[in-house]
């Protein structure tokens, strides 16, 4: 290394993930990995560190900035307790395809395979929940393996990797200065490919379009949907990909999800062609692999993924195209010029009506009508707002009466995880401050990560917290009463005063029991220059949009 400078290697590391385009690490600082906090101490305001209050909360602030980015997110955590909590964040990512990368310390070298302090051996442990997982031997193979996280990452089905990083080594000299990481390698469909796939469009009479998955720039989806407005071919989303159509355009069909509007899925079974781009066709978008048969049914099946390995995986498709769904959804919107536009019109404005109607407001039992509730929040927010929400029964009124019209304005995991929404919110706040952003929660899952207030106030982080309050885990009592009607057990919450909690770290809030009251506790936590809080008091028997449980 002589004539060259001489960096530690945790400086290596950073240096990598600067080129990268990261702006944030999150994680709960550790013992383990002391010497990349040092390194962090000078580069304050371009790469900066978020301390968080748990590490499942940390990863998934680091897979919801992922997702608004597109750039890699990025988790610090300190060895054994805190990998295993990151382990939540890394499922979502790998089941929702978003690039991530776990930081993780590690016991010293000169200690490895004695079972010491906190020692887990990572890359059997994080086998299951990332694209890879290294440790690093040799601190001057600091940014070759870096380079390759960031790769692997970002590269055909995006997803998470994880580095393992001996505490001993953070502090040795390392080698050369690292090369800028490759730009993103995503595969381009093949010409022939998408103008025989536009030529079969083109004869069908009932076709529809479902998106999903990643990766995907705003000006492909745009170019899909002008495209399928043209040429009378409705579009669906698959499990919450709501935001990358603009839910208030005419060829917008609906969301393939739980619950989905029994006449869009009945839409899906009668195509004469479906062009599935991106999503796995997994469990939720199927309802349990039921909605289309497996492996193969009486629908015709085009399916487009980045990861080639997904393709013919459940479902065996017509046509396969192992291709980033964003670019294969430009190359078929420039190949289609709306031939047989005209006998696919009743198809096309009969599928707008069937959503339209679907999310027209319903009652439910008590004092708050959420289908209403939801209207009033959308009619407040600009088109770019960003919704983020965890998982549980609360969020079905979300997806089904909330109207997302700007691109990926929609943070949630599609892997069912609790306890998402509040820092995937938080992270949408610090990375889009001019955004408004409000993060949507039942109690059960605010709970799992009410803690966090702390780092939304530390922040500044201007996001509105709504917490849904049933007093209850919905969903599993909305299926424990349908297989044991009567018998409640372990479903059944006690909380605390969500007010005086959010007050008591700083936060305006206020309590929402009555419709009268939406309005200004609205006004009021939108218009906060920080973090608010708002706490609606949902009746127990609301327990599902159009369901409800016996009083």
């Amino acid at each position: 290394m002589s004539g060259k400078e001489t960096k530690r290697a945790a400086e290596v590391l950073l240096d990598v993930l600067e080129g990268a385009g990261v702006r944030r690490i999150f994680g709960v600082p550790g013992e383990s990995y002391l010497t990349l906090l040092d390194a962090l101490h000078d580069r304050r305001g371009r790469l900066d560190f978020i301390a968080c209050r748990h590490e499942a909360n940390a990863a998934n602030m680091a897979e919801a900035t992922a997702k608004l980015t597109g750039r890699p997110g990025v988790v610090a955590v300190t060895r054994g307790p805190g990998a295993t909590h990151a382990t939540i964040g890394l499922h979502t990512a790998f089941q929702d395809s978003t690039p991530i990368v776990c930081l993780v310390g590690q016991v010293a070298r000169t200690m490895r395979d004695r079972e010491a302090f906190q020692e887990i051996d990572y890359r059997l442990f994080l086998a299951e929940v990332t694209k890879w997982t290294a440790e690093i031997g040799e601190a001057d193979r600091m940014a070759e393996y870096a380079l390759r996280a960031i790769h692997s990452a970002l590269a055909g089905r995006q997803g998470p990797v994880a580095l393992a990083l001996p505490e001993d080594l953070l502090g040795e000299p390392a080698g050369a200065a690292p090369a800028p990481p490759l730009p993103p390698l995503q595969a381009t469909p093949d010409t022939r490919q998408v103008e025989e796939i536009a030529g079969r469009l083109a004869g069908a009479r009932r076709p529809l379009i479902l998106v999903g998955g990643t990766p995907w720039e705003e000006a492909e989806a745009r170019a899909l949907q002008e495209a399928a407005e043209t040429a009378r071919i409705p579009v669906a989303a698959s499990f919450r990909a709501q935001s990358l159509i603009d839910n208030e355009s005419p060829a917008y069909a609906g969301h393939m999800g739980i619950g989905a509007n029994p006449a869009l899925v009945r839409r899906m079974q009668e195509a004469d062609l479906l062009i599935a781009i991106g999503p796995r066709l997994g469990e939720m978008t199927t309802d349990g692999y039921r909605r289309l048969a497996v492996p193969a049914g009486e629908v015709p099946l085009v399916h487009v993924h980045a990861g080639a390995e997904e393709l013919g995986r459940v479902y065996r498709p017509d046509n396969a195209v192992p291709a980033a769904p964003g670019r294969f959804a430009a190359a078929l919107a420039e190949a289609l010029d709306g031939s047989g536009a005209e006998k696919r019109e009743d198809w096309f404005s009969d599928a707008r009506a069937d959503e339209l109607a679907w999310r027209t407001p319903i009652d439910n039992p008590g004092d708050v009508q959420l289908a209403r509730f939801y209207a009033r929040l959308r009619e407040r927010l600009p088109a770019h707002a960003i919704l983020a929400n965890g998982a549980g029964n609360y969020a079905a009124f979300l997806h089904r009466f909330f109207v997302y019209r700007g691109f990926r304005t929609q943070l949630a995991p599609t892997s069912g995880a609790m306890g998402y929404g509040v820092p995937a919110g938080i992270a949408a706040a610090l990375e889009h401050p001019d955004r408004p952003v409000v993060a949507v929660a039942g109690d059960g899952c605010f709970m799992m990560a009410a803690q966090e207030l702390a780092t939304a106030a530390a922040t500044s982080a201007r996001v509105v917290f709504i917490v849904m309050n049933n007093g209850m885990y919905g969903t599993i009592r909305m299926h424990q009463e349908r297989e044991f009607p009567g018998r409640v057990s372990g479903t059944t919450l006690v909380n605390p005063d969500f007010v005086a909690f959010a007050r008591s770290f700083g936060l305006p809030a206020a309590r929402v029991a009555r419709d009268v009251e939406v309005d200004d506790a609205l006004a009021r936590a939108l218009a906060s220059d920080g973090p608010a809080l708002i706490e609606v008091r949902v009746d127990p028997r609301a327990i599902a949009p159009g369901r409800a449980l016996e009083s």
